[in-house]
Parts: structure tokens; C-alpha cells; sequence
């Protein structure tokens, strides 16, 4: 045993090595002296156990490999060709092009965060974006933090806290990521008082839950996914006028929300954020990273105020977004003003892609690949991120033929840009509708090479 830890090398002998294969990429000295020690330490344990020490060379792969890691961003772009158009694993919504600028004016200099231009003295970042996004809705107020939960638990413990909020029995649903409706009422402080069945639920079983102690009747849009069949759903305006006739807010969870209607793209009709004001909501909430396309943020809009209440609760300032955000923000809702929305804002551009127009761009990106590997074939994409659950695009991808198509996709996804598709009866995929057009040319290069290897 004494021998086979006699054959490890000192830390110093490891650095040395290190230091000649990074060469040409500059590493700290300190990088490499801590990942020779990790590996010479987990060779220890190895040898401990019974097996045999590894060689220099061998140790030496590992801890360049555990320094180049460290060495680089761990979070890193990648192309994404599954086809799913608001990919929550892959970031959700691509930002547009004015958005990124906007975020970057803000984030590398001073701005008026905080600060009334007009008044010379302290403002506040509350009023940013709001004026606008009350113009897009028609709500009388707005509020932004940092997404979607937290607009729901910041209106949860400010309106509700000890009392109690009806539900329809069909929608206390969880959502991404274990968020759990019922959970989030009990952590607010609310009780959760559910009503109806779980596949139909009338306005007279919300009227015959009222009490002295109910604080909100809540819609909540069951946006990942969809009842069928003998179903019923109390329509928001009768919610509406019941919450009316008893002083009692209705708050309308959207989840997703949009403000454009997705039936002129061929998509089932999904509420909009003005629907839902119209109807009497009085206050909304949505996302902002999802079919909005812009950057993670949750929106509240609504009676002026019940947004005031929200506003100066204690826990906004926990949840309240960064200039970037706003700014980000702020772009993405003036394409929406200037009606520059299908073509400005990425996931609206695709969701608008024709598919005679994605067969031609698949096609050229083929011809380009040039290998007999890679064919045309139809594809369908997905909306994602919890919307619209069940319909899809009809679209095309580029087919790879492999022995393994499951090592073929691990060796893309550790490229650079990573390349990330989908397996289909053995063939690699990669629909065109979620490749961004200026990935075209880092997509083709490196998928060649992934072919040719």
C-alpha cells in the first residue's frame, strides 16, 4: 500500500504539467495548484480502497479538465434545437436584440434608477415601465418584482395573510419546479378554501364558500395543462361581478400572460392580460420571461389601490427587480406599443415562422452541412414554459443518422457553443424554428465536425 501512494506525484510535478498544456490559454497558478490537489487527494482515497495508483499522465487529465472547468463560465449560450420555443431548462425567452441593448445602457453606467430628472431628488424605480404597461393593459396600476411567484406571494401575505382565499378545486395545481399552490396560500398565511370539482366549478360554489373571513377569490390559469371533456369553468367576469357585489378582490393568476392573441398564429386562444382586465379582474399577475419574451420578472396590474397596498408591504423590497430587469423590461414592452411585437420580440418570431418558410431555411442549412447524414424531414414545435399545453407548430428539422445518435448528442452538447437537440426513432433532430439565425453559422461548423468524427 506504502508504494502504490509513493507513485503519486507531488503537487508541484502535477502544476508543472498543468502549466505546459495551458500554455496557449493563460490559467492563475492557483487554479492549477488547487485542481492538482484534488486529484492527487482523490487518488489517495482510491489507493485506500484498494486500487491501483494512477499514472501521472492520467492524473494529470483529470485536474486539466477540473481546472478548465472552473476556469470558464458555468453558465454559457447554446443553440437551441428541441423545437420548444420557451425552453424553461434553456432560459425561457431569448431576449430581443433592443432589450439587450436597453439592459446593457443601464448596467454599464450610471442611470436615473432612483432619481427624479425632473424634481432633482430621490424617486423611485417603482414608477419605471409602470405608465406603459397600464397603457398596453388598461389597468389602472402596476407593480414589478422578480417573477411570477413571487407576485403571487407578495399579493397572497399582503391581502390575505389570516384570512381566506377560494380556489376551484380544479386549479389548486402545482406548477414548475414543485411550486404549489396550496403550499404558497399556507406560507402567506392565507387558508386555501377550495370549491367545485375538479372538473367543473359554477359561480354558486364560490358565492356559497363566502364568509367574514374571505379576503380574495383567485383564479388561477392552469397553463401547463389542460381538463377535456365534461368540464366547466366559471368564467372570470361572473367571478368578477360576485367579488363586485361582495367587496371581495378577484385575483387572476395568468401565469404565462400574454398580451397578443395566439389564435392568428393557429394556437388555441390563450387570456390576455387585457381580457383579463376587462373582464374585472382587480388585480393580475404574469410573467414576464414566458410568452411576453422579455427578461424574468413577475407583473402585477391592477386597481390602483390594491397595488398601493402591495407596494408598500415590506416584502416588495425583498422581490423587487434590478435596473437591467427594467430596462429589459421597458424594451420588450415598447415593441409591443410601436406593434413591432411579431418582429422584434424572438418568441413571437418564431411562434410566426411559416412553415414553407422554415422548410427552405432547413434545407439551405442541409446543403450546407453537405453530408448524407443529414436529411429534411417535418417536425412540430412546442410553445413551452407552461403554455399552451398540448399545442403545437407544425415546423422542420435537420435529421442526423448515427449508430449512436445518444453519443452524438453528449459530444454536441460539450461543444462550444453547446448544441442541444432531440432523439426521434434513433435520428438526431434539430428543428430550425428555435435556431436563432445568427447561431446559423457556429450550428453548422460544429455539427460538420460532429458528423466528420
Amino acid at each position: 500500500m506504502t508504494s502504490a501512494y509513493r507513485k503519486l506525484p507531488a503537487v508541484d510535478t502535477l502544476v508543472q504539467l498543468l502549466e505546459q498544456r495551458f500554455q496557449e490559454d493563460s490559467m492563475p497558478r492557483h487554479l492549477l495548484v488547487n485542481a492538482a490537489r484534488q486529484s492527487i487527494d482523490t487518488a489517495r482515497k482510491a489507493v485506500t480502497r484498494g486500487e491501483e495508483a494512477p499514472s501521472t499522465e492520467e492524473l494529470a487529465d483529470v485536474a486539466f479538465n477540473q481546472a478548465r472547468v472552473l476556469g470558464r463560465p458555468s453558465l454559457r449560450p447554446v443553440i437551441n434545437g428541441t423545437g420548444v420555443i420557451i425552453q424553461t431548462n434553456l432560459g425561457r425567452a431569448p431576449l430581443s436584440h433592443a432589450a439587450i441593448q436597453a439592459m446593457e445602457a443601464v448596467g454599464t453606467g450610471y442611470s436615473n434608477l432612483e432619481y427624479d430628472l425632473e424634481m432633482g431628488a430621490r424617486g423611485s424605480r417603482t414608477t419605471h415601465v409602470t405608465a406603459l404597461l397600464c397603457h398596453l393593459t388598461g389597468a389602472e396600476a402596476a407593480l414589478i418584482v422578480n417573477n411570477n411567484a413571487a407576485a403571487i406571494y407578495l399579493t397572497l401575505i399582503t391581502l390575505a395573510a389570516g384570512r381566506e382565499v377560494v380556489v376551484s378545486r380544479g386549479q389548486a395545481v402545482e406548477i414548475g419546479g414543485g411550486f404549489r399552490i396550496p403550499d404558497v396560500l399556507r406560507q402567506s398565511g392565507a387558508t386555501l378554501v377550495e370549491v367545485g370539482t375538479t372538473n367543473r366549478t359554477y359561480v354558486r360554489d364560490y358565492a356559497a364558500a363566502l364568509s367574514l373571513q374571505t379576503a380574495l377569490l383567485m383564479r388561477i390559469h392552469t397553463s401547463n395543462f389542460r381538463l377535456m371533456g365534461f368540464v366547466h369553468e366559471t368564467p372570470l367576469h361572473e367571478l368578477s361581478i360576485l367579488g363586485q357585489a361582495h367587496a371581495i378582490p378577484v385575483l387572476d393568476d395568468l401565469g404565462s400572460g400574454t398580451l397578443l392573441s395566439t389564435q392568428p398564429y393557429g394556437l388555441a386562444p390563450e387570456p390576455t392580460v387585457q381580457e383579463s382586465v376587462q373582464a374585472g379582474a382587480d388585480l393580475i399577475t404574469f410573467s414576464g420571461d414566458k410568452l411576453l419574451g422579455g427578461p424574468q420578472a413577475g407583473l402585477i396590474v391592477g386597481q390602483q389601490t390594491l397595488i398601493t397596498q402591495l407596494r408598500q408591504h415590506p416584502l416588495a423590497r425583498a422581490v423587487r427587480v434590478d435596473k437591467t430587469t427594467l430596462a429589459g423590461l421597458e424594451a420588450t414592452l415598447l415593441a409591443y406599443l410601436n406593434n413591432r411585437a411579431p418582429d422584434d420580440i424572438p418568441v413571437w418570431r418564431m411562434i410566426a415562422a411559416a412553415p414553407d418558410q422554415l422548410q427552405k431555411r432547413t434545407e439551405r442549412l442541409v446543403a450546407l452541412l453537405g453530408s448524407e447524414h443529414a436529411t429534411v424531414v417535418e417536425s412540430t414545435s412546442a410553445i413551452g414554459g407552461g403554455s399552451l399545453p398540448g399545442e403545437t407548430l407544425p415546423s422542420f428539422a435537420i435529421a442526423l443518422t448515427s449508430q449512436r445518435p445518444d453519443k452524438m448528442a453528449h459530444r454536441l452538447r460539450l461543444s462550444n457553443p453547446p448544441v442541444i437537440g432531440r432523439i426521434v426513432e434513433d435520428r438526431l433532430l434539430f428543428d430550425v424554428r428555435t435556431i436563432l439565425n445568427e447561431q446559423e453559422e457556429a450550428f453548422i461548423e460544429i455539427v460538420r465536425q460532429a458528423v466528420l468524427a
